[in-house]
Order: C-alpha cells, then structure tokens, then sequence
C-alpha cells in the first residue's frame, strides 16, 4: 500500500493548493470593482484588466510550463512543484493585508507575475507525478481522481468562501497556501527524475499489494514506449523538440488541437462569465459563490465517481466526445441564459464537461515514454496557456463592447455564444478524428485478413 500513501499525500498537496486558490475567486470581482470603479455594476476598465492579467500570464505560462515540466523529468516532480506553490502565497497575503486601491494594484503587478508560474506548472507537475505511480492501464481513471480531488478543493474553498467576509477569506486562503507548501515539502516523497517508472505488475490501482522501489524499474509490455525525443544535454528542451514530440503521433497532434480549442472557449467563457452575469442579472459575490459552488460539485462528483466507473468501459475517446457535446451545452446555455437561474442549470453540465481535460492527458500520457511524461503534459498545459493568451486578446474587448450602453444590439450573452462555438470546432474535430481512427483500424484489419 505504499504507493496509494503516496497518491494520497499529493492529493492532499493538490487539496489545499486549489482550495486556497480557488478561494478568493467570488470575491475577487467586487475587490476589482471597489478598486477600479466603486459603486459601479459595469466597468470596461476592470473587464481590461482582468483580460490583460489573463494575457500576460498565458504568455508566461506557454513558455514557462514545458521548461518547468522537462526540468521535473531530470531533476523530480517534488523540486519543481515547490516553485509554484510558494509562489501562490505573495499575492493573497497583499490581500490578506488590505484591499485598497494601492494594495489592489501591487497584488495585481503580482498575481500576473505569480499567475506565469502556477497557472499551468502546478497541474502539469501533478499529472506528471501521477503518471509515475500509476500504470497505463487504470491513468485515465487515476486522472480523474486527481481532477476530482482539485474539484474538491475548488468547491471546500468557494463553500468557505460563502460564510466569511472578504478580507477574513483572503487570510486564511494565504495561511492555507503557506500551509500547502510546509506540506509539500516535509511530506509528500519525491517522483520523477532518477526515480524509474511505476511497473505495471505494482500498479496499487490493481493490486494492493506494496512494490519496492527496485521492481519498479521493470515496466510491463503495454509501458514500454520508446523516447520520441533524443536525451537533452542541458534543462531546456527547443521549440524543434516540442513540434517534433507533438507531432510525432496522430493522438498528440489531436490532442494539442482539441486542446486549443477547447481551451480557447474555456479561458473565453472564464473571461466574460462574472460581468456577464453583473450586468445581466446582478450577480454580486454571494451569487458567484453559489455559481461556482454548484459548478465545482458537478465537477467533483464526476471525476471521482462519474469517470472513474465509465473508464472501466469505455475508452478514452469516447469519454472526451462525451465531455466536449456537454461542454458545448454548457457554454451556450450561458450564453442565451433568460432568467437568473439559468445558469445554475447550465453549472449542472458540467458534470460531463469535465471529463474533457482528463481523457486528453490520459492519451498524451499513454502515446510517450516514460522519461517524457514531463515535457509532454507540459506541452500540452503550454498549448492551452496560447488559448488563455488569445481568449483575452479576444474576448475581453468584445464582452466590454457588448456590455456596453453603445453596443449596436443587446444581446449581452454574444460574446459567450462566440466562446461555445470554439467548444463546437473542438468537439467536432474530435468525432472528424474518432471516425478517422475508425477507419484507419477498419483497414488494417482488412490487410491482416487477406495477409491470413
């Protein structure tokens, strides 16, 4: 049972470091406002500044996050995840100080900072780490776990949220984080670097049975992938070497397109959703709690008991189009939302939605070896920071033109309308591949046959 204390030690890291993040977040919007326009339910200028955060730390991120997750395939997952994590405690202690107009833009200069780091480091590192414990086999329903327990964080901290005063919720989000790295260090052992590959034989998530760290070493048929990439001499992998891995398979080629779009509707929705809903329907911070706390137990729900059943008989594949089609209900139905609580309903959506991002890092997981698992969710979370980078670019001067009194139809939901149908480009780029693949195996086994 010693590699299921492991999993469970960095769940418990994953635990607190999304429910310290994720926190804040209901509150965030009214300090903005307060901050940039007070006693103002519209405000272009705060819509700017949250889009450019979002730029700006999708910039840092796309080059930041393969750089971190290759250097964890050298030198461990533990070393670099206590970069982000301590990272995360500067700016809620400025807001766990005070909420002024001067405080709110030193958080602001560090949370852009900050943001470059955690953004997709953190997540990259987990999967990273959970690929290393768990065989290929039972990753996808691994995977979801994780994502369950972030969930889990998620809806704890928005729950917490709800019952405290604005500045008691940034202390304690910031005690929780300072918190969240004294564990990761003292606790949670190392993975990754000198430290070889989990054997498909030990995998704890079939059998109970303990496995030393010698038969590790030894990996089962079904993990032996061979290296897409050459061993690099330094830390830093080239923009050739992050082309070469993603296009070296038709499953990461996919998965880094599906990613994009996919995350280009996400990162557009995350953009205008909380002013949409201010200028729609009032929405203040108690309603964005209840929003967000409805969304995250959908998704908790899911991924720790949804996915992991229906992972035991269906694939990968199916599992993503599946999330994708709930997805895209999910988004458009924000977007064409006529009374306040329909978007309580579309929250309900995501319980298929969320098993888009698993099912993709399962794949990327399973189509690259061992010593590569790094680099490539890096890869990946580096494809989706170019959609946070693009979504703001996009999305933030069309929702503050939409919401404006100047906007030439009202319709205030267009710009998240737009977000789905980057949703729909990816779902139906998904079933374009699935029935691709389809075929592709429909003729080799034609081959085989007339080879008999």
């Amino acid at each position: 049972m010693k590699d299921l204390a492991v999993l469970g030690h960095l769940f418990v890291a994953a635990f607190m470091f999304h429910f310290a993040s994720y926190m804040v977040i209901p509150a965030i919007t009214d300090v903005t406002m307060d901050a940039v326009c007070p006693g103002r339910d519209e405000c272009s200028v705060a819509i700017y500044l949250s889009g450019f955060q979002s730029a700006i730390t999708g910039m840092g991120a796309l080059v930041v996050t393969p750089i971190v997750g290759n250097l964890s395939d050298k030198y461990g997952r533990k070393a670099l995840m206590t970069l982000p994590v301590t990272v995360a405690i500067l700016p809620l202690f400025i807001l766990a100080c005070n909420r002024s107009k001067v405080y709110f833009y030193v958080y602001y200069v560090v949370k852009v900072l900050a943001g470059i780091f955690c953004e997709g480091s953190m997540h990259c590192l987990l999967l990273a780490y959970v690929a290393d414990q768990v065989g290929a086999r039972r990753r996808a329903a691994a995977f979801g776990l994780l994502s369950g327990v972030s969930a889990a964080g998620f809806v704890s901290g928005t729950l917490t949220a709800r019952f405290l005063q604005t500045s008691t919720t940034f202390q304690v989000a910031a005690a929780v984080a300072a918190a969240t790295a004294i564990y990761l260090r003292a606790v949670v052992p190392d993975s990754g670097g000198a430290n070889s590959f989990v054997d498909e034989a030990c995998d704890p998530f079939l059998q109970g049975s303990s496995c030393s760290a010698a038969t590790s070493s030894s990996s089962s048929s079904d993990e032996e992938i061979s290296p897409r990439l050459p061993p690099h001499k330094g830390g830093v992998p080239s923009l050739s070497d992050m082309v070469s891995l993603l296009t070296g398979s038709l499953t990461l080629s996919g998965a880094a397109i599906v990613t994009f779009f996919y995350s280009l509707g996400e990162h557009g929705l995350q953009t205008a959703l909380l002013y949409y809903l201010k200028a729609q329907f009032g929405y203040s911070k108690d309603e964005f709690a209840n929003l967000l706390l409805i969304a995250g137990a959908a998704g908790m729900l899911s991924q720790l008991t949804v996915m992991p059943v229906l992972a035991r008989f269906v694939g990968e594949d199916i599992l993503l189009i599946i999330g994708l089609l709930g997805g895209c209900t999910h988004v458009f139905l924000y977007g064409i939302a006529w009374s306040y609580w329909v978007p309580y309903l579309s929250a309900v959506f995501i319980i298929l939605s969320a098993f888009v991002h698993p099912s993709i890092r399962t794949n990327v997981s399973k189509s690259v070896g061992s010593n590569e698992q790094g680099i490539a969710q890096g890869c990946i979370s580096g494809i989706s920071s170019f959609a946070s980078i693009l979504a703001p670019l996009i999305f933030t001067p069309l929702t503050a033109w939409v919401l404006s009194e100047t906007a030439p139809f009202k319709f205030k939901g267009f710009s998240i309308m737009c977000a789905g149908f980057c949703t729909l480009i990816a779902f139906i780029i998904s079933m374009r591949m699935r029935a691709g693949q389809s075929g592709a195996s429909e003729m080799l086994a034609i081959v085989q046959h007339e080879q008999a």
